[in-house]
């Protein structure tokens, strides 16, 4: 089981926890949302919980619960930009549909 980030987005977690002042690493999750069911989460993470598995990639520490797990396993998170929008976006195998909005997923 891996859960991966590509340069770009390491990149841009370590400048947000720099900026921030303090930080192991982002927090990457699911719950259920959205039309298609269910929806990312990415948030920043002080204290790393028992449930938690963690994963370092390009120095940087990515925090899933043993829930979200399941549903993230070898997914690659990316940041891009294009024109005037950026974000990061979830690269995931376990996906079999997407809404038409981006925001959310079926397994």
């Amino acid at each position: 089981m891996a859960v991966t980030l590509t340069q770009a987005a390491a990149d841009r977690v370590s400048s947000f926890i720099a900026n921030r002042g303090k930080g192991l690493g982002v927090r990457l999750g699911v719950k259920t949302s959205g039309c298609s069911g269910m929806a990312y989460i990415i948030e920043f993470v002080d204290e790393t919980g028992e449930d938690d598995t963690i994963f370092e990639d390009h120095g940087v520490k990515v925090i899933i619960d043993k829930k979200s797990l399941i549903y993230l396993d070898g997914t690659e998170l990316d940041f891009g930009k294009e024109g005037l929008n950026e974000g990061f976006k979830f690269n995931n195998p376990n996906a079999k549909n997407e809404c038409g909005c981006g925001e959310s997923f079926t397994i």
